[in-house]
């Protein structure tokens, strides 16, 4: 029986652990459940999950919680990062899945590392932001991060076994969001709610605006160079709307090797969980005839700048990384509430990477610090 303690729980992410969780009970069990400010779903998960410990994002939304749980179960309710480094550090946990949404993953995932917790690691803005810090804890702790994200899952599967000398390029695929096709002049009359409309995936609002810029492909990008290692010129962005391939990695023979399956994030959700064994999950298999053909195009740059942006600060790294992030989670949020138009979002990051004087060599302060000025300075942008 393996203990979890899942880090987003109420997110799209973490909602689809617990759909693994309750498929498998006599190999997974809850230790401690972390959401932000959906109490009411959280509530319904503590009485079904019956988690050790409980965490929000405040005090009064712990009471508020303590209210809806009342008697009905012996949960430890805590709250903000006080609570959230109690749960990263559980004793009882035997995994922390990192699935909290932007920079607020980076602290627990940092604490969890530094107890010697494996992470199933969901939250890509904590190798963005500190990929070098967090990837060098785990090495120096004996940690290990086995990814979730289904592009970084399939880069992970098809790399194991082979002799890391012999790579050489990773292909992470793309499905190009919703408006791949559109002509530039119409992304102007984009609203929330036509580019919340992914084509094959089901996500989040924050990570499905990010798809639909491409921001959330560069963001990847970033992630994977720190998570297996590599520069930033072996990695290549490839769109392929059927996202039937979730990423592809080139040996020096001249090999291509893919992971495929059909757009569901229980997959590689239970490989994280269940490493190095697989589950039964009763999913169906890839129907090839079905399928008929697979397509595949370079990014338009031209037309979605925020992906040349997150390459842009990979290459700067230092802390220009941490202010892409949190300058983008702001722009996204703005346009969710519809402060600014969809073009904006990539401008503004842009903007504010222009004003940044990156700090080399940082420390956890040094990123914290960057991180709350791109947030501010974001605002004045706004």
């Amino acid at each position: 029986m393996k203990r979890l303690s899942i880090f987003g729980s109420t997110g799209s992410v973490g909602k689809n652990v617990l759909r693994v969780v309750e498929q498998f009970p006599e190999r997974f069990s809850v230790a401690a459940l972390a959401a932000g400010q959906n109490v009411d779903l959280l509530a319904e998960q503590i009485m079904r999950f019956t988690p050790e410990v409980a965490v929000v994002l405040d005090e009064n939304l712990a009471h508020q919680l303590k209210k809806t749980v009342m008697g009905a179960n012996r949960v430890n309710i805590l709250h903000g990062s006080d609570g959230y480094r109690a749960a990263a550090t559980l004793t009882s946990a035997d995994l922390v899945v990192s699935a909290m949404v932007g920079s607020a993953g980076l602290l627990p995932t940092i604490a969890a590392i530094e107890a010697g917790k494996p992470v199933a690691l969901a939250n890509k803005e904590s190798l963005v932001m500190a990929g070098e810090l967090v990837m060098g804890t785990a090495r120096k702790k004996g940690v290990p991060i086995i990814p979730v994200d289904s592009e970084h899952s399939a880069i992970f599967q098809c790399l194991a076994g082979h002799d890391r000398q012999d790579l050489k390029r990773i292909i992470l695929t793309a499905s190009g969001g919703p408006f791949s096709g559109k002509p530039i002049e119409d992304l102007d009359r984009i609203t929330p709610e036509m580019a919340l409309c992914h084509p094959t995936w089901k996500m989040g609002p924050k990570i499905t605006i990010d798809s639909a810029t491409l921001m959330n492909k560069g963001l990847e990008v970033i992630e994977a160079k720190w998570l297996f290692d590599v520069s930033l010129e072996l990695i290549e962005v490839v769109i392929h709307p059927e996202s039937v391939i979730h990423s592809m990695v080139v040996y020096r023979d001249g090999s291509v090797i893919a992971q495929l399956g059909l757009p569901d994030m229980r997959v590689p959700i239970a490989y994280a969980l269940s490493y190095p064994k697989r589950l039964p999950l009763g999913l169906p298999s890839l129907d090839f005839v079905d399928i008929a053909s697979l397509t595949f195009q370079k990014p338009n740059i031209e037309k979605f700048p925020c992906l040349t942006l997150a390459l842009e600060a990979c290459g700067i790294g230092k802390t220009m990384p941490a202010v892409l992030s949190a300058a983008n989670e702001m722009v996204v949020d703005a346009f969710l509430s519809r402060r600014i138009g969809f073009r904006r979002i990539g401008e503004v990051v842009q903007e504010v990477m222009s004003k940044h004087k990156p700090v080399s060599s940082p420390g956890l302060s040094d990123i914290l610090c960057a991180s709350a000025w791109a947030r501010r300075t974001a605002e004045e942008c706004l």
